[in-house]
């Protein structure tokens, strides 16, 4: 999330750095939403004095013994003031929050601006790009002249995009598995996990995956979702934490089922697995 400091003290570049990535939002809006917190913050903070100020003079009044009577109905409405307003101020902060959860990440001012990957230039290249003399067979086609994919079986049991992998396709899944975690955590010392495969809505948001991609999840009862990634829980295990500089870095990984639905047009381009 921006820092809203940052859009308030440099509006122009923040707007400039959204356009850049083709994000059109009127950031008066966001100030706006700013601007309505910090008068009712000013508001409760006045009230809140006053609130010192007349008990003080009530504490006063009974050590004299003169009436306080005043001043205790005068408290008593100033103390109602304050949580009336401390609602107003709870609301306009949750209306501030969703508006910020909208706006992505700043980009550097090395990133070159563009609209699409045909904007990205090529900085580096890794290994040769092979050249086939035939038309390559996207994995749904091979999978299944392989017979090491079922689809329509799948489709039976849980509905479409879904897939069964069977014989030797398990037995590659498998393989694949065991390479990534055994590469990691031998040879680049990863600490592997098993996390949780549900998470609650403060996760999700926490990793950016809420509110802007809440249609690609799978939500369940009780205000839980389905992990699109294992970079969800294992980005959150240090959350709300305060981690000493000579820990980092910690490097995690894990295995984990990827739960999306894909409803966006990538999905339903390239047919990924669910």
């Amino acid at each position: 999330m921006l820092d809203i400091k940052c859009i308030r003290d440099q509006r122009d570049r923040v707007q400039q750095k959204l356009e850049e990535r083709g994000v059109q939002v009127d950031l008066g809006v966001v100030l706006a939403a700013d601007a309505k917190r910090r008068e009712l913050l000013q508001q409760v903070e006045s009230l809140k004095h006053e609130r010192n100020t007349v008990s003080d003079a009530i504490a006063t009044l009974k050590k004299a013994k003169e009436d306080a009577s005043t001043e205790i109905e005068r408290m008593r409405h100033v103390s109602q003031q304050i949580k009336d307003l401390d609602q107003q101020v709870k609301t306009a902060e949750e209306d501030l929050s969703q508006v910020l959860l909208t706006l992505p990440n700043i980009q550097h001012d090395s990133v070159p601006a563009g609209q699409s990957e045909v904007d990205n230039p090529e900085i580096k290249r890794w290994g040769e790009i092979p050249t086939f003399d035939f038309d390559p067979k996207p994995h749904w086609e091979l999978g299944e002249a392989l017979d090491i994919l079922d689809f329509k079986r799948a489709t039976k049991i849980a509905g479409t995009r879904f897939g069964i992998f069977k014989g030797a396709g398990a037995l590659l899944v498998r393989a694949l598995l065991n390479f990534m975690l055994d590469l990691h955590t031998r040879e680049y010392g990863y600490i592997e996990c098993m996390p949780p495969l549900m998470v609650n809505a403060t996760t999700m948001t926490g990793t950016g995956q809420l509110p802007k991609f809440e249609e690609d999840l799978f939500k369940v009862e009780g205000g839980y979702y389905l992990i699109p990634t294992a970079e969800v829980p294992l980005t959150n295990i240090h959350a709300e934490e305060i981690l000493d500089g000579d820990q980092l870095p910690i490097y995690y990984t894990a295995y984990t089922p990827c739960f999306r639905s894909e409803a966006g047009s990538y999905g339903k381009d390239t047919r990924g697995l669910i």
